[in-house]
C-alpha cells in the first residue's frame, strides 16, 4: 500500500469513526429538560440556612412559607443551561427569587448565597415600600430584575445601577402563575417573563455554580423547575463556584 493509499485509508477510517459516535449520539436523542422539582418532595435540593418547616411539597406543589430568610440550593453544579420555573406569589408584595450560578453557601453575617439572582417580587412590593416621600419604587423592579448578589459582578443590558431592570412590564401579581425562562450561557444571561425576553445581562464573573431557590419573607409557591443542560465552554477556575462540602 503507498502513502497515498494509507492516508486515505486512514481518513476513512477516522469518518467513520466519527460518524458511527455520531449516530450513536442521535440514536439517544436530543438533550430533553430534566425535572428538577418532582412534584412529590425534595429530592434533589439541600437546605442551606433555611428550616425543616420553610419547603414542602403540598398538592403537587413546593411551597415556601418566606421564613426564615435564607436559601435551599441545588445538589449538583450547572453551567450553560435553559432554566424554566413557573411561580406566584401568595401575599401582597411578595419577595422572593432564583439564584443562579450561586456558590450555594452563605457567607457568615449574610443571609443569601453569592451569586446572580433572577428577582421575584409581587406587585404591591413597589407601595408597600414606596420611598418617604410617598413615591413608589420603579415597576421594571417587580419583574425580572437581574443582579449580582454578594460579590458576582455583571454588565447589565438594560442598567439601573449595577441591575439590569426588565424593559416591559409583564408580571401578575398575587395568586396568579408567572413563568420565566432564564437562558444561561458562558456568562451571559436573558430572561424571558410570560412568553416574552425584557432583560439581560453579560460578562458574569461565575459562569458555573449551584442553582439557590429564595425565602425571603412571603409564602410563594412553585409549580415546574425544569432545566436543559447545554454544553459547556471555555471557563476557568475563578469562574466555578466553590464545591460545597457535604460533611
Amino acid at each position: 500500500m503507498n502513502l497515498r493509499t494509507l492516508c486515505v485509508h486512514r481518513i476513512a477510517c477516522g469518518a467513520l469513526f466519527l460518524l458511527s459516535n455520531l449516530a450513536m449520539a442521535w440514536a439517544a436523542g436530543p438533550p430533553q429538560f430534566q425535572d428538577l422539582f418532582n412534584g412529590k418532595d425534595l429530592t434533589g435540593w439541600v437546605d442551606v440556612n433555611t428550616s425543616p418547616e420553610t419547603w414542602s411539597v403540598r398538592d403537587g406543589l413546593l411551597v415556601c412559607t418566606g421564613h426564615p430568610i435564607g436559601v435551599m440550593r441545588s445538589e449538583k453544579q450547572y453551567e450553560n443551561f435553559v432554566l424554566h420555573v413557573e411561580w406566584r406569589h401568595m401575599e401582597a408584595g411578595g419577595n422572593s427569587g432564583v439564584f443562579i450560578w450561586s456558590e450555594g453557601s452563605v457567607p457568615a453575617g449574610k443571609q443569601l448565597s453569592k451569586g446572580l439572582e433572577v428577582q421575584m417580587l409581587e406587585l404591591d412590593w413597589v407601595n408597600i415600600h414606596a420611598s418617604p416621600d410617598g413615591t413608589p419604587q420603579p415597576i421594571a423592579y417587580v419583574h425580572g430584575e437581574l443582579f449580582g448578589a454578594n460579590g458576582l459582578e455583571t454588565t447589565p443590558d438594560n442598567p439601573r445601577g449595577t441591575r439590569s431592570k426588565s424593559l416591559e412590564h409583564r408580571c401578575r401579581g398575587k395568586g396568579l402563575w408567572n413563568t420565566y425562562d432564564v437562558v444561561c450561557v458562558d456568562g451571559v444571561v436573558k430572561l424571558s417573563v410570560n412568553g416574552k425576553f425584557v432583560n439581560g445581562v453579560s460578562q458574569a464573573s461565575v459562569k458555573k455554580g449551584y442553582l439557590c431557590l429564595e425565602s425571603e419573607g412571603a409564602e410563594i409557591h412553585f409549580r415546574k423547575i425544569q432545566l436543559l443542560e447545554l454544553p459547556p465552554g471555555i471557563t476557568s477556575k475563578s469562574q466555578i463556584a466553590p464545591l460545597v462540602s457535604e460533611e
